[in-house]
């Protein structure tokens, strides 16, 4: 088994009740085939001012000239959100009010993501998807800017992994919007294939994240997978990033944003997101594992290949932030705790085990899927 490179003990997290049957990645192999940050809320008024002085200052002045190249007419208000890798900007251009999003981290990873959000923002401008999503207003893919209309809504979720289930009728409206744009068959050639399977399973494999085992069950699933329709029919287009944080919800319907990673998918990737993010919503879980088996055996090993990945993407990450809170932490006794009693690095350690249960059962339900064949 696959053994964290940090500790993962944490306090003892309150008793939750019982996960409902059914709610893991799958329900039963044998019968797979019968089985079935936020842009705002409505109305929100813009105020308040940018700081443009010092060091950080001088960073948003070459954000804005860049927007000013291509959109002159955008004229800043706020910082709706900013890293060490970009900036977004709100403001208004003439009377519509526009996001822009500007690369600070010029490196050729970060680069490459935001051109090719750029490009599906430019496809849709000609295929407009099943889904709303915001209208492209200026982009400089050679700048690495984009400017896009502000969509008035709500995110569905304002942290990636919630800490409490979200509405039912929030997660409904998700769901919904996920699987009309699952069902969208753009022009061949607008989108390519984001994610290798082959290579990033061998990846995970040869950084200890996968044992022999965990590498031959999947290579069996994606061989069996390949047989079942090829490359082009079991292919889907996904979001790629279908975090609740990234659907906004309006009083005309779900809006889909942050589109760095659409493409083709095997299918359930978007579904497999959004399982694994809502530890916390075992409902939710049963029913994206009910919506996941619809189309069959297929479709339930596509999902569980899927979720050993995301999984698998989201325990990295966390490892990486466990350690870095290790590193930054104060001097014990002096750290304020977060909400709830637990400091930063106890939450996320927190968050870390359960990671690590969800990846188990997923391994289990890979093993007893490759066990039907």
């Amino acid at each position: 088994m696959y053994t964290a490179s940090s500790s993962v003990s944490a306090p003892h997290r309150p008793q939750r009740s019982a996960t409902p049957a059914g709610s893991g990645p799958y329900l039963d192999p044998a019968h797979a085939g019968r089985a079935r940050r936020p842009a705002g809320t409505v109305g929100q008024p813009l105020s308040g001012r940018i700081d443009l002085s010092g060091p950080q200052g001088a960073q948003l002045r070459m954000a804005v000239a860049s927007v000013h190249r291509i959109c002159p007419e955008f004229n800043p208000v706020q910082v709706l959100r900013r890293s060490g890798r970009s900036v977004l900007l709100i403001g208004t251009t003439g009377r519509t009010t526009a996001v822009a999003k500007c690369l600070l981290d010029h490196s050729p990873a970060w680069a490459e993501r935001l051109r090719h959000e750029i490009a599906a923002y430019r496809a849709f401008v000609r295929h407009r998807p099943p889904v709303r999503v915001p209208r492209l207003i200026a982009a400089d893919p050679e700048n690495c800017t984009l400017v896009i209309e502000r969509m008035p809504g709500r995110a569905a979720a304002l942290a990636r992994h919630p800490a409490e289930a979200p509405p039912r009728a929030d997660v409904r409206a998700a769901l919904g919007a996920i699987a009309r744009l699952n069902s969208w068959r753009p022009p061949a050639g607008m989108f390519d294939a984001p994610l290798d399977y082959a290579s990033r399973i061998s990846r995970y494999h040869e950084l200890g994240l996968f044992t022999d085992r965990d590498l031959g069950d999947l290579q069996k699933l994606l061989h069996g997978l390949a047989h079942a329709g090829g490359r082009q029919g079991m292919g889907q287009f996904c979001h790629g990033d279908a975090l609740l944080s990234n659907i906004l919800l309006s009083p005309t319907g779900p809006v889909l944003v942050d589109w760095e990673h659409a493409g083709w998918y095997l299918p359930g990737y978007d579904l497999a997101t959004l399982w694994a993010v809502l530890g916390e919503a075992p409902v939710a879980r049963r029913q994206i594992s009910q919506l996941a088996q619809q189309a069959g055996t297929a479709a339930r090993d596509a999902f569980l290949v899927n979720l050993m990945l995301v999984l698998t993407r989201e325990i990295r990450t966390y490892e990486t932030a466990v350690q870095r809170t290790m590193r930054e932490a104060p001097p014990a006794g002096s750290s304020q705790p977060a909400s709830g009693g637990l400091s930063a690095g106890e939450e996320q350690r927190l968050l870390l085990r359960r990671l690590h249960d969800d990846c188990a059962l997923a391994r289990r339900a890979v093993r007893a899927a490759v066990g039907t064949r």
